[in-house]
């Protein structure tokens, strides 16, 4: 099955976009599309907070890191401040998605 997103009219995809292709193309209703769409998001939100890192397979990983305090500098004033200790997500795309990226056209479907 191919999802097509030629018709979005901004340069990027909304959860509200995500959930009308799914009530469009595989013929879920409006508030079924929808509540996919958020329980998806939350179990990866859900899953990133409890430190567990989450894996889809032909897409990526996305992981939390821990960063260290470390000294900063205000830019404006050049006044020394301390960065604290704190958790951020990184995503790794996989080698499917970027191969994906580098040799396929615009016009090419993507499929997972």
């Amino acid at each position: 099955m191919d999802i097509s997103v030629e018709t979005l009219e901004t340069s990027a995809l909304t959860k509200a976009q995500l959930a009308d292709l799914l009530f469009e193309q595989i013929g879920l209703s409006k508030r079924e599309s929808k509540d996919m769409i958020d329980a998806f998001f939350s179990l990866i939100a859900t899953s990133l907070v409890d430190g567990t890192d989450v894996k889809i397979t032909g897409f990526g990983n996305f992981q939390i890191r821990t960063k260290a305090p470390r000294p900063g500098r205000n830019p404006r004033t050049g006044e020394a401040i301390p960065i604290a200790a704190r958790r951020v997500v990184t995503f790794h795309a996989s080698q499917k998605l970027k191969g994906q990226i580098q040799h396929q056209g615009l016009d090419t479907p993507v499929a997972f």
